[in-house]
C-alpha cells in the first residue's frame, strides 16, 4: 500500500552492470564501479523525488552500496519516504531447449537465501522480470515456463518477507498489430495467475509490472494514448483480480512523453487497482542527457529527473496535461531485443 499510493509510482533503476555501462558509454563515461555509484547517487539524491516515487527497485550492487558521500544508498532513500526494492534475479535470461528459440528466466537456485539477505539489508519488495516473445510463437512451453518461475519466485519472495513486483514482460519486437499483442497478453496473463494460485502467493501482496498493450514497435499502425488505455484496461479487468494492490507498467522503449500519455489515458476514471509506472529509461533519459558528466549541469539534470516524476504522477492522478515537454523528451527508446 505504501508503494500502491495516490500520486506515486516506482522508479527502475536496476539496470544490471553491462547496461548501465551502456547509458554510462551515451555520455562518454567509463563503465567503473565508481561512475555508477556517481550515477546512482545523482538519481537518490533528487530533492522532493520521495513526493512522485514511492519505492525503487535497486540491482544488487546498488543494494549494498554507499553515496559518494559514504551514506547507505538504502538509507538515503529511506530518508526520502523511497521504499527499497531489489532485482533477484542473478542469472537472468537463457535459451529455453524445445521452444522456438525463445527464453526462461534462471536464478530460483538459492533465492530463498538472496531474498533473506536483501530483506535484512533493507529491501521491501522484490522484481523478478522474465519475457515473451510474439515473434517466435509465444509457445505454450514458453508461456507456461515463464509463469511457472514467476509464480515460484513470488511465493519464494512473500515466504521471506518481501512483496513480488510480477513482471512477464511482453515484448514489442515486430511489425504486429494491437490485437496481436492483447491476445498474447490475455493468455500470459491467465496463465500467470493460475500458478500463482497454484503456489498460493497472496493477491493482496504482490504488484504487478506489465506492459501496456500496444501495436509492435515496427509495425505501420501507431495507436493513440486512448486506444492504448482502451486496451489495455480491457485485458485488467478480464485477467487482474481486485485484489491486487497495485499494477505499475513499464514503459517498454517508448517515448518519455508517450509512456506517460498511456499511463494518464488510462487513469480518466477510478478502477480497482492503483494503475501507476515503474519506469526506467522513460524516467531517466532526458535527466542523463542533461548531466553528460558536467558538475556544472547536476542541479538541472536532477531536475530534469523531477519533472518527469511529476509528469507521471499526474498521469497515476489523471491530471497530466503535457504543456512544456521538451523535444528530448518526446524520442523514442525502443530498443529490438532490449535486455537490461
Amino acid at each position: 500500500k505504501t508503494v500502491a499510493s495516490p500520486g506515486r509510482g516506482i522508479l527502475a533503476m536496476d539496470e544490471s552492470n553491462a547496461t548501465c555501462g551502456k547509458r554510462l558509454a551515451s555520455i562518454g563515461l567509463e563503465n567503473t564501479e565508481a561512475n555508477r555509484q556517481a550515477y546512482r547517487t545523482f538519481l537518490v539524491t533528487v530533492p522532493g523525488l520521495g513526493h512522485y516515487v514511492s519505492g525503487a527497485i535497486l540491482f544488487e550492487e546498488t543494494l549494498y552500496q554507499s553515496t559518494t558521500d559514504g551514506r547507505k544508498i538504502v538509507d538515503v532513500l529511506v530518508e526520502q519516504h523511497i521504499v527499497p526494492g531489489i532485482k533477484c534475479q542473478c542469472i537472468g535470461l537463457v535459451p529455453l531447449p524445445g521452444s522456438n528459440n525463445e527464453s526462461w528466466c534462471q536464478g530460483l537456485d538459492g533465492l530463498a537465501s538472496r531474498a533473506a539477505a536483501y530483506y535484512q539489508q533493507g529491501a521491501r519488495f522484490a522484481k523478478w522480470r522474465t519475457v515473451v516473445s510474439i515473434p517466435n510463437g509465444p509457445s505454450a512451453l514458453a508461456v507456461t515456463e515463464a509463469a511457472w518461475g514467476l509464480a515460484r519466485y513470488a511465493a519464494i519472495s512473500q515466504d521471506n518477507g518481501l512483496v513480488p513486483i510480477v513482471e512477464p514482460e511482453i515484448l514489442l519486437d515486430c511489425e504486429h498489430g494491437i490485437e496481436r499483442t492483447f491476445e498474447v497478453a490475455q493468455k500470459v496473463w491467465a496463465e500467470v495467475f493460475f500458478y500463482l494460485a497454484q503456489n498460493n502467493v497472496l493477491f493482496e501482496g504482490i504488484l504487478l509490472k506489465p506492459s501496456m498493450v500496444t501495436p509492435g514497435a515496427e509495425s505501420e499502425d501507431r495507436a493513440t494514448p486512448e486506444q492504448v488505455a482502451d486496451y489495455t484496461l480491457k485485458l485488467l479487468y478480464r485477467r487482474i483480480p481486485p485484489a491486487v494492490p497495485g499494477i505499475m507498467f513499464l514503459s517498454g522503449g517508448q517515448s518519455e512523453v508517450v509512456a506517460t500519455q498511456d499511463l494518464n489515458a488510462m487513469n480518466q476514471k477510478p478502477h480497482p487497482w492503483h494503475v501507476s509506472f515503474s519506469y526506467a529509461r522513460a524516467l531517466q533519459n532526458t535527466c542523463l542527457e542533461t548531466w553528460g558528466v558536467r558538475p556544472e549541469n547536476v542541479q538541472a539534470a536532477q531536475e530534469a529527473l523531477l519533472t518527469r516524476a511529476k509528469a507521471n504522477s499526474l498521469a497515476q492522478l489523471g491530471k497530466y496535461t503535457g504543456e512544456g515537454e521538451s523535444e528530448e523528451s518526446k524520442k523514442g527508446m525502443f530498443v529490438k531485443g532490449y535486455v537490461y
